[in-house]
């Protein structure tokens, strides 16, 4: 029977005296303590402002969105509702009509703005716009023979526009053919009925009206843009994304929150998983200190390594001993430094310690942490220590016990 781990562990824990080994020792396990830590510190702030940036996209984005192929409008029609609702997951469809348009009042005031014709009953249940009414009433409905419009509240205050103020929008497609022709463009009035404020990350603040006006707006007649649908959870979108498709054929795209903001999104993983390479360098100086100081462990253990080998100790067994101490570093290592990182996670989630600039979305550094994200952290360092052991390991076993004695 082989003790290669008692023999592991006295080699590695000596208490007869502090030597250059158990000092190199000492700064591997620190090392790779410190780069667990930070890992798992770093990597769960940046799933926070993953999140928290999700939440805002979200605030405008759908779960999932219909869009015409080859095409910016497509007939809606019956049965392609009744595709997609069938899906039970599907809990709410939008459709919508956007584009540019030149808002203008009294011509005093201009600016190109994006306009989003909508379906007020089914789009106040999509991102719950009610709730982010600053002033007046989400009402895009036609009273008095004036058709309402709501507003970003930023974008009213720049125009100096108040409610019940008639503004004017003036399509793309009307300036063409204004520029083309000799005729004069046609102005659609409308009474500013509300006005609403999102906090909001890329893009530009839209201006909503009804689906039927937009449609007049842009001269789509019964077009639309896309369909909007809203899931019993965001995060079932992405697996939703490829059955819908199928059901609803190549005649239209389906698109998920992730689609629809995919160049940002794909940055936030491209940082993430960039600090983690990086960080990880702080575990390969750790490792690189576990080579040398497991190294020294054999030039000075060559006797005992010989007289092991006379005892019956097989080149396999050797090389166990070496490979459990990497093994022990990694694991005092891995388990203190995932305790710091998250005491100091949990610490940062539940009391704000560090903060932000108050000009920021947040007050505080946002914290998430995920379970997959700290097994990653844990193996990758575990695997590199029992790594950085294979050499001095096979040098150990390598050992012929005559010359081991001899020199001694």
């Amino acid at each position: 029977m082989y003790y290669t781990g008692q023999i592991a562990k006295r080699y590695l824990f000596s208490k007869k005296h502090i030597s250059l080994i158990s000092t190199l020792t000492f700064i591997s396990i620190i090392g790779v303590t410190i780069g667990t830590a930070l890992l798992i510190v770093v990597l769960s702030v940046l799933n926070g402002f993953f999140d928290v940036v999700q939440g805002y996209l979200l605030n405008y984005d759908p779960d999932l969105r219909v869009e015409a192929s080859g095409s910016n409008t497509f007939v809606q029609n019956q049965e392609l509702l009744e595709e997609i609702t069938s899906l039970p997951e599907i809990t709410l469809v939008s459709p919508y009509v956007e584009g540019k348009a030149l808002l203008t009042n009294n011509g005093t005031n201009n600016k190109v703005v994006e306009i989003r014709g909508v379906e007020s009953e089914s789009f106040v249940n999509l991102i719950e716009i009610e709730q982010s009414i600053k002033s007046g009433l989400f009402d895009v409905s036609v009273r008095n023979r004036k058709p309402g419009l709501v507003i970003n509240e930023q974008l009213r205050n720049e125009l100096d526009l108040e409610l019940g103020d008639e503004v004017a929008l003036l399509s793309a497609s009307a300036m063409r053919r204004t520029l083309t022709q000799i005729t004069a463009p046609r102005l659609y009035r409308f009474e500013i009925r509300g006005s609403y404020q999102l906090e909001q990350i890329g893009g530009g603040a839209q201006v909503f009206i009804d689906i039927t006006a937009a449609q007049r707006l842009f001269k789509t007649r019964n077009s639309i843009s896309g369909i909007d649908i809203k899931t019993t959870d965001s995060d079932l979108a992405l697996s939703l994304k490829p059955e819908l498709q199928e059901k609803i054929g190549p005649d239209y795209n389906v698109s998920s929150w992730y689609d629809l903001q995919k160049a940002l999104y794909d940055v936030m993983y491209l940082e993430k998983w960039g600090a983690y390479a990086i960080l990880m360098i702080i575990i390969v100086v750790a490792v690189l200190n576990i080579v040398g100081s497991l190294t020294m462990i054999v030039i000075q253990k060559r006797r005992d390594i010989g007289i092991l080998i006379t005892m019956g100790y097989s080149s396999s067994a050797i090389k166990k001993i070496f490979r459990k101490q990497g093994l022990y570093i990694g694991l005092i290592g891995c388990v203190f430094g995932g305790l710091i990182g998250l005491l100091l996670s949990w610490l940062q989630l539940k009391f704000h310690i560090i903060k932000l600039s108050t000009a920021f979305l947040i007050d505080a550094y946002p914290v998430q942490i995920q379970a997959l994200d700290v097994t990653i952290i844990l193996l990758g360092s575990l695997v590199l220590c029992i790594a950085a052991s294979w050499l001095p390991a096979t040098r150990a076993s390598e050992v012929q016990p005559a010359d081991a004695i001899r020199y001694e």
